[in-house]
Formats: structure tokens, C-alpha cells, sequence
């Protein structure tokens, strides 16, 4: 793997840290600025949106310079997002500080994927998204808890100064390293756009929001379910989602892995065993040794999705990827809005704190039955092309004077 994918890992490692950090750092903020828990919320949902809306409006944007130049200038936007977090003097401040550097999230991703992509082999390509994306996993293993802890002990406006830090590692990084690739001749915003045409496209983006909104519908309420239902410490909170991490980890090194080799199959057995695992949550939930082992499964699971979604989405639209890759990092975000709401609602209803799992579940079914959709038409496509090429020498011969 070439060393330019360090710099994209590092500049993952910054983002993901940033977006996951704040959750363990809202009471501190809301204390500073004075504002209640909910309203300190919005820097979580604010964020989440800017995602969302931020991916295609930044890789449109972008779509008349280089990859490399683009790359440079959403790492700048990351930087200065945080700078303004970090030095906000009011909560309005804070937020939009959050929502500038959201911009930076979709768009660099997506660029990242396809940047990736293009570094290596045909056959390594998931591997490749895979390593950047490492960046993000490991943010919620190593930078997460430490910027937590960073921000509970010398106060948080420390902990996003460092991840604006980092940024500026990141940047460096894609400047020296990241080779400064042509852009493909003759692709327009347009060509971009087109690419939201194909079927296989939108099917690819909808498994991602199904498939992760799983994930999150289960996460989003770990720490209620994992104190109220489990009986574990609040303090233990933390170290049940560096163990979510550790297993983002490993199941992102392995759908990278096998991405390459098998991508529909992983598909359908990272999905389907994830439906299986949140559905069992409900009741590993009341026992704590099967409930941390359980939040690993469902990092692991969850994450090997990714490499494969995203290289599916890259191939769909080949010729065009750029802007279809960015907005389906905004569908994963989208999925997390999605699956924290519908996990909100069942609560709400009086399910309880372990209902959310059964709507994980139910997502992550749903994707399966996408991906075994998308499948089918793929095949029904290859067999009607293969009549279509077969038809035509048969026609041809049938003409030639004997």
C-alpha cells in the first residue's frame, strides 16, 4: 500500500475523532455555554446534517480541480471548523464551527475512496478504501476516549484545538504524499450527476443507509441499555465503545480483505449476521459478559459493510464516481440520524431500552434484502447481454453466401 494512503488515514483519524468526540463531551459543553443537554444535542445533529448536505455541495464544488487540491481544501475547512469550536464564545458560535467542519466530512471521504482507488491494483481497490477508512476506526478506539478524557480534564476547548492539530498533520500529509492525479478528461457536474441514474447506484446507497442505521439504532442508546438493562457502572460506558472500536477494526481490515475477492457475498453474510446479532441483542443485553461481546460483533459486522458498499458504488459508477462516492458517505450519516430517531420512538412507545435492537435488526434485514435484489438484476443484466452479443455473430454468419 503507498505511504499517500497514511495521509488520508490521518486526515479519517482527525474527522472521525471530531464527529464521535462530542458525544462524550456534551455535558461539559453544555456547562460552559449554559445551555441544557438537548440543546447542546444539536452540535451532534447539526454535525450529522452538515454531512448529509455537505457531501454532494462540496464534491460539486469541486468538480473543476484536482483531487489532490480538493483534498487539501477540505482538510483546511476541517481545520478551520475546530479552530472556531474550540475558540467559540458562544454556544451559536460553537455550532457553526461544528456545521463548517461537517463540510469537510462527505466530500473527503468520497474524493478519499475514489483517490484510494486509483493508487493501487484493480484488485486491491477495496483494500485500499479500507486502509483510509482505518483512520476512522481507529479514531474511535484511540481518539474518542482520549479526547474525552482530554476534554474532562483540562476542558474541551483542549481536545478540539488537538484534533484541529491534527488536521494540520493531515494536511501536510495529502500535500506531500497524495500524488497529484489528472482529473478524468471530459467529466462535467453532469457526468456526476448521471451516475444517479443507474439503479444499481441508488440500490448500493439505500443498503448503506439500512445497513449502517442498524448499526447505530443499537449504539446510539448503548449507554442506557448497557447501565439500565446490563447493570454495568456508568464509567464502564467508555470502555464498552473502545471495544465497539476495536471491532470497527477488525471488521473493516477484513471487508477490505475479502471485498476484493467476494463483494456480494461478504454482503450478504455481514448483513445477515448482523440482523441475526441485533436481534439476539435483546437479550444478551441482560448479561454483561454476552452484552460486550455482543458490541464487538456489532462493530465488526457493521464496519465489514463498508469497504464492499463503497467500491460498490465506486464500480456502479465508474467513469463518474467522485460525486456518487461522497454522497454515499452522507447516507451512512443519514442512517444514523434515521435509526437514532426510529430507536427514539420505540423507547418513547414503552419497549424499553433493548427495543431499539429489534429496529437494528429489522434495517439490517431490510439490506439484506436489497443486496440480494441488486444481485438478481445484475445477473438478469449480464444474461440478456450475453443474448445480445451472442445474437449478433449468429445473425451475421447466417448471412454469409455459401
Amino acid at each position: 500500500m503507498p505511504l499517500a494512503l497514511l495521509a488520508l488515514a490521518i486526515g479519517a483519524f482527525g474527522i472521525g475523532t471530531t464527529e464521535f468526540v462530542i458525544m462524550g463531551l456534551l455535558p461539559e459543553v453544555a456547562d460552559d455555554f449554559g445551555v441544557s443537554i438537548p440543546t447542546a444535542g444539536f452540535l451532534v445533529t447539526g454535525y450529522a446534517l452538515g454531512v448529509v448536505f455537505g457531501a454532494p455541495l462540496m464534491t460539486a464544488l469541486g468538480t473543476k480541480v484536482s483531487r489532490k487540491r480538493m483534498l487539501m481544501v477540505l482538510m483546511g475547512l476541517f481545520i478551520a471548523g475546530n479552530l472556531v469550536s474550540a475558540l467559540a464564545p458562544a454556544f451559536s458560535v460553537m455550532l457553526i464551527g461544528r456545521v463548517v467542519a461537517s463540510l469537510a466530512h462527505g466530500a473527503f471521504f468520497g474524493i478519499g475512496s475514489v483517490v484510494a482507488a486509483e493508487l493501487v491494483v484493480p484488485e486491491r481497490k477495496a483494500g485500499a478504501i479500507a486502509t483510509m477508512f482505518t483512520g476512522l476506526t481507529v479514531a474511535n478506539v484511540v481518539g474518542v476516549p482520549l479526547g474525552t478524557l482530554v476534554g474532562q480534564s483540562v476542558g474541551w476547548r483542549v481536545t478540539f484545538t488537538v484534533v484541529a492539530a491534527l488536521g494540520v498533520v493531515g494536511l501536510i500529509g495529502i500535500a506531500k504524499l497524495v500524488p497529484d492525479l489528472p482529473r478524468p478528461e471530459g467529466v462535467r457536474l453532469r457526468h456526476e450527476l448521471a451516475a444517479f441514474k443507474n439503479t444499481q447506484v441508488l440500490l448500493a446507497m439505500a443498503m448503506t443507509v439500512l445497513g449502517f442505521g442498524g448499526v447505530f439504532a443499537a449504539i446510539t442508546y448503548i449507554a442506557p441499555m448497557m447501565t439500565h438493562v446490563a447493570g454495568f457502572a456508568d464509567g464502564s460506558v467508555t470502555w464498552l465503545l473502545v471495544l465497539f472500536g476495536l471491532g470497527m477494526v477488525g471488521g473493516n481490515l477484513v471487508g477490505g480483505r475479502y471485498a476484493d475477492r467476494a463483494l456480494m457475498p461478504l454482503l450478504y453474510v455481514s448483513l445477515g449476521a448482523l440482523a441475526v446479532v441485533l436481534a439476539l441483542f435483546t437479550l444478551t443485553a441482560h448479561h454483561k459478559v454476552l452484552a460486550a461481546v455482543t458490541i464487538v460483533l456489532i462493530g465488526a459486522l457493521g464496519f465489514a459493510t463498508v469497504p464492499p458498499l463503497q467500491k460498490r458504488v465506486l464500480d456502479q459508477a465508474h467513469g463518474a464516481p467522485t460525486l456518487a462516492s461522497a454522497v454515499n458517505i452522507g447516507a451512512f450519516n443519514l442512517g444514523n440520524a434515521l435509526s437514532a430517531w426510529l430507536g427514539g420512538l420505540v423507547i418513547g412507545a414503552g419497549f424499553g431500552y433493548t427495543a431499539p435492537n429489534w429496529v437494528g435488526a429489522a434495517l439490517a434485514a431490510a439490506a439484506l434484502g436489497l443486496a440480494l435484489v441488486s444481485a438478481a438484476l445484475e445477473r438478469r443484466d449480464q444474461v440478456a447481454s450475453q443474448v445480445i452479443t451472442g445474437a449478433v455473430p449468429a445473425e451475421r454468419k447466417a448471412t454469409v453466401p455459401h
